[in-house]
């Protein structure tokens, strides 16, 4: 009978968790870049009245 590999199981579940990780860490810089994106600029100096 074979014998169980533990270091590749492990590493794979390494690799799992790296992945998932990774993801989160893409959605939330997704999330940021649209937040971002959404809010207006602020109008230039050159768009308000003069008084």
């Amino acid at each position: 009978m074979a014998r169980t590999n533990y270091s590749f199981e492990k590493r794979q579940r390494e690799l799992a968790k790296k992945k998932k990780k990774e993801e989160k860490r893409e959605q939330k810089e997704a999330a940021r870049r649209s937040k971002l994106d959404s809010v207006e600029p602020p109008p230039a100096s050159d768009d308000l009245p003069v008084n």
